[in-house]
C-alpha cells in the first residue's frame, strides 16, 4: 500500500525504496493501534477474569473456614484432654 503523499526529498528515492518507507509507516500505524488496544484491554480485566477470580475468591474462603474448623476441633480436643487427665 504505498501512499500517494510524498516530500520533495522523496524524489530521489526508487519507487522500492518509496515503498519499503511507506509500508515501514503504515506498520508504525498499526503498532500505535494496536499499544493503544493494549493499553486499553490491560486497564480493564475482562468478564471471564472478574468470574475466575470470584470462583478463586469462594474456594480461597472455604478453605479458610475448613482451616479453622480444623484449628478449633484440634484446641477443643486438647482442652477436653487436659481436662480429663488434669481432672
Amino acid at each position: 500500500m504505498a501512499s500517494t503523499q510524498h516530500n520533495s526529498d522523496d524524489e530521489a528515492l526508487s519507487p522500492l525504496e518509496q515503498e519499503v518507507l511507506d509500508e515501514y509507516a503504515s506498520l508504525a500505524g498499526n503498532l500505535d493501534k494496536l499499544s493503544g488496544l493494549l493499553a486499553d484491554l490491560s486497564s480493564r480485566p475482562s468478564a471471564e477474569i472478574l468470574d475466575a477470580l470470584r470462583g478463586l475468591e469462594r474456594k480461597t474462603a472455604t478453605v479458610f473456614t475448613l482451616l479453622k474448623a480444623s484449628v478449633y476441633s484440634i484446641v477443643l480436643q486438647q482442652e477436653i484432654f487436659g481436662e480429663e487427665e488434669g481432672g
